[in-house]
């Protein structure tokens, strides 16, 4: 018997703990299981709606202390790279770039290992160990390819992007890079290069996660020209970031209830019967 699960995610809270992006706040995140043979057009739908997927869960920020995070994506069609970006787009044209399906590998491994020790030490994923990072990789129930970056002239991997793709664009779920080599800027080259990824897939986005106002972590975002955030129910273009200011307090944010009710689902149109 073949059964197709239904698209009525049930919807859950974790409990607070300390926020990564803004000293002294907590953090509370709304989140949804990605399983059955409609996670694809699910994770479709909800990527729209401002959420995020880790592995097999699909989640938003919902804190009671403030409504900062914004998902934010790129549109393809506005971006123009900037000086600085054309520079990182010039020293990094020695990178072959190969999207292959999901799957870990011990060098990917080690150049996580490097970039975390240099960068995130002390971070939430810092005692990662193998088999966990084969399954941030690996578990995944819809379109999702690593894309790796690979120098011409040493043959050496020194970028990786895990990345979904969805039905308007590219989203960028977690990228590292070699750390030893700072003058490449080969986290805003990951991030160019997905532009071009888009455009010839003829996405119209590339989703980037979450900007943070008055987060120093999450300011390189908004130097993408060409770069929107979910506000207020709604994609708007990004500006000042003085405007986005007053979601710092606490009463800026929807009570949770409030904030499932006005989540909108894939309609179920192709939503099959279950067969004895």
């Amino acid at each position: 018997m073949r059964h197709t699960l239904p698209i009525t995610p049930q919807f859950y809270v974790t409990a607070p703990q300390p926020c990564p992006y803004l000293e002294g706040r907590m953090e509370r995140k709304l989140f949804t299981a990605l399983q059955g043979s409609e996670a694809q057009r699910l994770n479709d739908s909800l990527s729209k709606q401002g959420f995020r997927r880790s592995q097999n869960v699909l989640y938003r920020p919902s804190c009671a202390d403030c409504a900062a995070c914004l998902s934010a994506r790129i549109e393809v069609g506005a971006f123009t790279p900037s000086r600085g970006q054309r520079r990182a787009l010039y020293r990094n044209r020695h990178l072959d770039r190969r999207a292959s399906s999901a799957w870990a590998t011990a060098e990917q491994y080690a150049l996580f290992r490097r970039y975390l020790e240099a960068r995130h030490a002390d971070g939430g994923m810092a005692d990662m160990d193998a088999f966990e990072f084969a399954a941030m990789i690996e578990e995944s129930p819809i379109r999702t390819r690593v894309v790796e970056y690979t120098s011409r002239e040493t043959g050496a991997l020194v970028a990786v992007g895990l990345t979904d793709v969805l039905d308007d664009g590219v989203s960028m779920v977690y990228s590292f890079f070699e750390p030893g080599l700072p003058r490449q800027s080969l986290g805003t080259y990951i991030i160019l290069d997905h532009v071009e990824m888009a455009r010839e897939a003829g996405l119209p986005y590339v989703y980037l996660g979450y900007w943070v106002p008055g987060s120093p972590k999450m300011g390189y975002k908004a130097a993408f020209a060409g770069l929107e955030v979910y506000s207020g129910g709604e994609w708007q273009k990004m500006r000042d970031e003085a405007d986005y200011h007053h979601r710092l307090h606490p009463l800026s944010n929807d009570p949770v209830s409030e904030q499932v009710a006005n989540i909108s689902l894939p309609d179920r149109r192709s939503a099959r019967p279950a067969r004895g």
